[in-house]
C-alpha cells in the first residue's frame, strides 16, 4: 500500500518477471502525477478507496501486461476522463487480454465512455462485477467499430436511477459486434432482437426478470449456439420452444430456475432442431413435459420438477443419451423402448421403492444410473433388482452402495440393500407351495405306516366298538339290564394265580350269587379277547 508512488519505489521489483501483482493505493493522496518505474508482470491488480472519487494520477507502465483489475472505482460525469487518462497508459501494450473492474459506481454516460475507449484496444474479455448506475440514464451514441472484444460480463447490477429509457439500455447491448455477452443479476426486464450483423454465440442472461416474451419473433440470432436464461421469470415451455424457432445453430439452452409449465394436451411443440443440451430443471413441470421437447436433443435436465410418471405415449426421443430427473416424484424407472440411445440417467431422491429387475435388459446402453436416496420397500419383490444391481460394476452404479437403503419395512429400515436378503423358499410362492406339499404327504405316510406298524386301526375299532356299547347300554333301562345280565364281573389274573383263582376265588363269589366271567369258561371262540370281554 502507499500514499504515493515515486520513480523509485518500485525499484527493487522491477527487475523481476513476476506473475501477480497487488498494488493497494486506499491511501492514494498524490496531486501531481507520478512516474514510477516500469514493472514486469502477467497480472496487475490496483485497489483504490471505495468511497472516493478517482482521482488517481500516475502513470504506470507494466511490460507483458495480460490481466488488468481495478477495484473500487468511483466515477461521475467529470472524473470520468481521469479514469480514461489512467488507462491509457495500461491499455497501451497488445498483450492485455484481460479486463476486471470490481465495486464500481459509476454514470450510465461513463459507462459507455470506459467502453468506447475499450473497443478498439486488443482487450478481448471484459469484466465487470458490482456494478451501481446512478444519477441519470440518456441515449448515448456508440461507435460498434471493429473490436477485438469476445467477451463482456457484467454481473450484480444494481440500478440507482429509477425512471429512464429501457430502450436507451437495451440497445447499447443487443448492438454489439461481440461473441459472448452476459448480464446476470440484474433489473433488467427484457433484451431487444439484435440487428441482423450481430455475431452472437453465448448469451448468459442468469437472474434477471426477463419474461416469456424475451426475443419472440426473432429471427436474427442465427449464429446463437448457447442460450442462457436461468433463474427469471418464464412461465409457458410453448413460448420458450417458440422463441428458439429462428435460432438455427443453437445447440445448449438453459431455462432453469424459472416457473415453467406445459399444459397443452396436444403436443403440439415448435423448437429448433439443433438443440442438444436443454436443462428445463427447478421449474414447476408436469408429466406433461415429454410432450413438448426438441427432437433431437441428447442431454436433459428435468430435476427438481413435478413430475410423478414417465407417460407412455410420448414422442420418441432417440437421440436422448443423458437424462436427469432427480428430485422428483417418479415411482419407477423409466422404459428405454422410449429412450433407445439413454446411456446416464440421474434418478435418484424420487419416490421408487419397487423398481423392475428387467431394467437393465431394457436399457442395455445404460453406462451411468445414479438411484439412491429413494424409499425402497424391501420385499421379495426388490429381491431381483438387488440381485442385478450386484451384477453390475460399481462404475455404472453410481452412490453404491452408501445411497441404497431400505425404507420400508420398519424393521429393515435404513438398512443397505445390499445387506437385504430373503431366502428363495419365502419369495417362490410355487416352490414354497410344493415344500409344503411334500412335507405333508412324506408326514401323513409315516403316520400311516405307525398306525398300522402298531395295530392302531384295531385298537380304534374296538374303543369304537365299546363307545357303542356303552351309548346302547345307557339307554336300557336299569331293571332290564339287571334282567339281561349274564356276569357281575370279569377276573383278569396271570397264569401264576389261575389255581388260586378257580379253586379259591371263584367258589367263594359264586357262593354269593355273583356271576364270573372266565375266559377258558365263557369266552366265545372265534372272538377276540376284547370282544368276549366286553360281551361279557
Amino acid at each position: 500500500s502507499a500514499t504515493k508512488l515515486r520513480q523509485l519505489d518500485l525499484l527493487p521489483i522491477a527487475h523481476l518477471h513476476l506473475s501477480y501483482i497487488l498494488l493497494d493505493l486506499e491511501g492514494y493522496s498524490a496531486k501531481e502525477t507520478e512516474s514510477p518505474q516500469i514493472l514486469n508482470t502477467k497480472t496487475l491488480h490496483l485497489v483504490f478507496h471505495p468511497n472516493q472519487l478517482f482521482s488517481v494520477q500516475v502513470n504506470i507502465s507494466v511490460n507483458s501486461l495480460e490481466c488488468l483489475q481495478l477495484t473500487n472505482i468511483k466515477l461521475n460525469n467529470n472524473n470520468c476522463g481521469v479514469l480514461i487518462k489512467f488507462l491509457s497508459g495500461l491499455t497501451r501494450g497488445p498483450t492485455l487480454l484481460n479486463f476486471t473492474l470490481k465495486h464500481v459506481k459509476t454514470t450510465w454516460k461513463c459507462l459507455v465512455r470506459i467502453f468506447q475507449f475499450l473497443w478498439p484496444k486488443p482487450v478481448e474479455y471484459l469484466n465487470i462485477y458490482n456494478l451501481t448506475v446512478v444519477e441519470r440514464i440518456d441515449k448515448e451514441d456508440f461507435h460498434y467499430s471493429k473490436t477485438a472484444l469476445k467477451a463482456l460480463k457484467i454481473e450484480h447490477v444494481k440500478n440507482e436511477v429509477f425512471i429512464f429509457s429501457q430502450t436507451a439500455v437495451y440497445t447499447i447491448f443487443s448492438e454489439m459486434n461481440i461473441m459472448m455477452l452476459t448480464i446476470s443479476d440484474t433489473p433488467f426486464i427484457h433484451m431487444l432482437c439484435p440487428p441482423p450483423s450481430n455475431i452472437f454465440k453465448f448469451l448468459n442472461f442468469t437472474q434477471n426478470v426477463f419474461t416469456d416474451s424475451v426475443f419472440q419473433n426473432c429471427s436474427q440470432l442465427v449464429r446463437l449456439e448457447t442460450l442462457i436464461l436461468r433463474k427469471n421469470k418464464l412461465k409457458d415451455l410453448y413460448k420458450v420452444g417458440l422463441m428458439t424457432k429462428h435460432m438455427t445453430s443453437l445447440e445448449i439452452l438453459d431455462v432453469s430456475g424459472n416457473s415453467l409449465e406445459y399444459d397443452r394436451h396436444d403436443g403440439d411443440c415448435t423448437w429448433v432442431g439443433s438443440i442438444v443440451v436443454l436443462n428445463l430443471s427447478s421449474n414447476i413441470l408436469a408429466d406433461s413435459v415429454f410432450r413438448c421437447l426438441p427432437p433431437k436433443v441428447k442431454v436433459l435436465d428435468l430435476h427438481d420438477n413435478r413430475i410423478r410418471s414417465i407417460p407412455k405415449p410420448i414422442m420418441k426421443l432417440e437421440a436422448l443419451q443423458e437424462l436427469n430427473v432427480a428430485s422428483n416424484s417418479l415411482a419407477h424407472l423409466p422404459d428405454c423402448d422410449t429412450f433407445s440411445s439413454l446411456s446416464v440417467l440421474i434418478i435418484d431422491s424420487n419416490s421408487i421403492s419397487n423398481p423392475s429387475a428387467d431394467f437393465f435388459q431394457s436399457c442395455q446402453k445404460i453406462r451411468s444410473i445414479r438411484a439412491g436416496n429413494n424409499p425402497f420397500q424391501c420385499t421379495c419383490e426388490l429381491r431381483e433388482f438387488v440381485q442385478s444391481l450386484g451384477q453390475v460394476s460399481s462404475e455404472v452404479v453410481e452412490g453404491w452402495p452408501d445411497s441404497y437403503k431400505c425404507g420400508y419395512p420398519e424393521n429393515y429400515k435404513g438398512t443397505p440393500l445390499k445387506d437385504f436378503h430373503m431366502s428363495q423358499l419365502s419369495c417362490n410362492t410355487t416352490l414354497l407351495l410344493v415344500t409344503i406339499g411334500i412335507t405333508v404327504l412324506v408326514l401323513t405316510l409315516t403316520v400311516t405306516a405307525l398306525c398300522i406298524y402298531f395295530d392302531l386301526p384295531w385298537y380304534l375299532r374296538m374303543v369304537c366298538q365299546w363307545t357303542q356299547t356303552r351309548r346302547r347300554a345307557r339307554n336300557i333301562p336299569l331293571e332290564e339290564l339287571q334282567r339281561t345280565l349274564q356276569f357281575h364281573a370279569f377276573i383278569s389274573y396271570s397264569e401264576h394265580d389261575s389255581a388260586w383263582v378257580k379253586n379259591e376265588l371263584v367258589p367263594c363269589l359264586e357262593k354269593e350269587d355273583i356271576r364270573i366271567c372266565l375266559h377258558e369258561r365263557n369266552f366265545v371262540p372265534g372272538k377276540s379277547i376284547v370282544e368276549n370281554i366286553i360281551n361279557c
